[in-house]
């Protein structure tokens, strides 16, 4: 385990706070912006049921304070091939979502967009390596993992602050992992400025929201979170650790399978929108969104310390963790699955 010199807790503890500063001083503008062009998400009563027309480019502030930040702070140890790479497909994924909440991609356009953003970061050396598996064993996983976590965000957004909420706690454990591992220097500095980046929109997405993701950062922070915890020796302490991603990230992972089970179930495409996600069901069995918000943010945290035990504890924990993980989601699955979506009736 590495421990961090004075001088780089100062270094991270700037990048934070520029980040984070940057988001709340643009976020505003860009509402404003929305607002004149009448570019908002406006409620249906079906899905999507906040009380007012809501701007939804929110995006677009989180990838400004994070590509600022990143640019006047960043280092030769912070910026490489594999850094570039990631900003390269960051900014994709913001132009393929800034353009489907614009016009409405189809799911189709939306999926190779981001398998081509996936192809260029597997060029960009950014990608999965298992040594028992060849090269093109390894380009299929990195595009799956890194689309399924970009989509995965792209899911879970649907209520005040949860998908940045989430995705600030992972980053913020993904960079107490990579710091203390110490062999990827890039890893640690980019996840601590989208985590301050978050923190600084979380400010006006946490309910009521007066500015949504979109798919334009709903996208981009996905694709940013799916590239980061490729990049990390989980299993340089710990041979049996390198699951720990799938832990950190289980609560958008869970969310995906949550809904493409109860789609399925119902005859419904996967990617057409519908009331299935849990946090909708627990809001609907009697939570508020702050309450229903809070609770999936504590579970975020105790996955992020499970992932941190998976990683640095001792390796016999690692199966029982892991375990322990597994079988607590599908009681949740279960649980979960017995709270009517709103608008439904209880399931049988």
């Amino acid at each position: 385990m590495t421990a961090l010199q004075p001088t780089e807790v100062i270094w991270y503890a700037v990048a934070f706070l520029l980040a984070a500063g940057i988001v709340a001083f643009v976020t505003p503008l860009t509402i404003h912006v929305a607002t004149v062009f009448r570019i908002h998400d406006a409620p249906d009563g079906r899905l999507k049921k906040h009380e007012r027309p809501t701007p939804y480019l929110g995006g677009l502030a989180v990838a400004t304070g994070f590509v600022i930040a990143f640019s006047l702070l960043s280092t030769s140890d912070s910026i490489g091939q594999r850094a570039l790479g990631i900003l390269a497909g960051g900014f994709m994924m913001l132009l393929l979502g800034l353009y489907d909440d614009l016009i409405d991609l189809v799911p189709l356009v939306k999926f190779l967009g981001q398998m081509l953003a996936a192809a260029a970061l597997y060029k960009a050396g950014v990608r999965i390596e298992l040594a028992m598996l060849g090269p093109w064993s390894n380009l299929v996983l990195t595009v799956l993992w890194i689309t399924g976590i970009t989509n995965a965000f792209n899911i879970i957004d649907v209520m005040d602050g949860l998908a940045s909420g989430v995705a600030c706690i992972a980053a913020l454990f993904l960079f107490v992992i990579a710091s203390a591992v110490g062999d990827a220097p890039d890893v640690p500095f980019m996840a601590i400025v989208l985590a301050g980046s978050l923190v600084g929109f979380l400010r006006f997405n946490f309910t009521p929201a007066r500015i949504f993701l979109g798919d334009t950062g709903s996208l981009f922070i996905g694709f940013m979170m799916g590239a980061l915890s490729m990049l990390v020796s989980y299993s340089h302490h710990n041979p049996l650790a390198a699951t720990a991603p799938l832990v950190l990230l289980a609560v958008p992972i869970f969310d995906t399978c949550f809904v493409a089970l109860h789609r399925a179930r119902q005859g419904i495409p996967f990617f057409r929108g519908s009331p299935d996600h849990f946090a909708l069901r627990l809001a609907n069995s009697g939570r508020s969104v702050r309450r229903t918000v809070m609770g999936v943010y504590r579970t975020s945290i105790l996955l992020g310390l499970l992932a941190l035990l998976m990683v640095f504890g001792p390796e016999w924990l690692v199966p029982w963790v892991l375990g322990t993980t597994v079988a607590g989601a599908l009681v949740a699955l279960v649980v979960l699955s017995r709270l009517p979506p709103p608008g439904g009736d209880r399931p049988r």
